[in-house]
């Protein structure tokens, strides 16, 4: 199993690096729905926020996603008002890197840290396609878009957590290790990039 995550991981490696430079289309609602599914660090980033929801229950479950996607649209208005944020990159990629970690450790964060651990990292990614986007109705639209897909990538984590959660008691933390892992490898992959 953790041959296998590992793999899965190191396979998305080559889209992972500097996943914004010339972004292409950033507009309309299918370009902006597109986008999250089509990058390798928003992937990894939002499936593990889902797993991280899951992994810690209760109201980090729903607490966890809602503060990503509420916290990358503030990072998104900030970019399309030009307003900079530093070291975007390097931002993203210690993101996938921290809740890597955070998974593999077993890491018993509560709530509120968790929220503002993915609140914080959510800003570099809403920041990076923000300033892509232009400030016209189909700029929105692709925010739009943009947040739904990140939704359903945190239902995916969610889902896969829940599915972890449902496993005996020995084998559910080293499934949530394996998969943390293989998180925080893409992660360094990333950040290495990003250098």
């Amino acid at each position: 199993m953790k041959k296998a995550l590992l793999g899965a991981g190191l396979a998305m490696l080559p889209t992972a690096a500097f996943a914004h430079v010339g972004a292409g289309h950033v507009d309309g609602f299918a370009h902006g729905f597109g986008h999250p599914v089509g990058g390798a660090d928003h992937v990894l980033a939002m499936v593990a926020v889902g797993l991280l929801g899951a992994q810690l229950g209760g109201r980090a479950l729903w607490a966890t996603p809602l503060a990503f996607m509420g916290m990358m649209a503030v990072g998104g208005a900030l970019g399309m008002a030009q307003i900079g944020v530093p070291f975007v990159e390097l931002g993203i990629g210690l993101s996938v890197l921290a809740l890597g970690l955070v998974l593999a450790f077993g890491v018993g964060l509560p709530t509120v840290a968790a929220v503002a651990l993915v609140g914080f990292f959510a800003v570099f990614h809403g920041h990076a396609h923000g300033a892509e986007m232009s400030d016209t109705t189909s700029g929105l639209a692709y925010g739009a878009g943009f947040l739904l897909a990140t939704g359903l990538l945190h239902l995916v984590g969610i889902g896969g957590g829940l599915a972890a959660r449902g496993v005996g008691a020995s084998l559910r933390p080293q499934l949530f290790r394996a998969a943390g892992g293989a998180f925080a490898v893409a992660g360094a992959a990333i950040l290495a990039g990003a250098l």
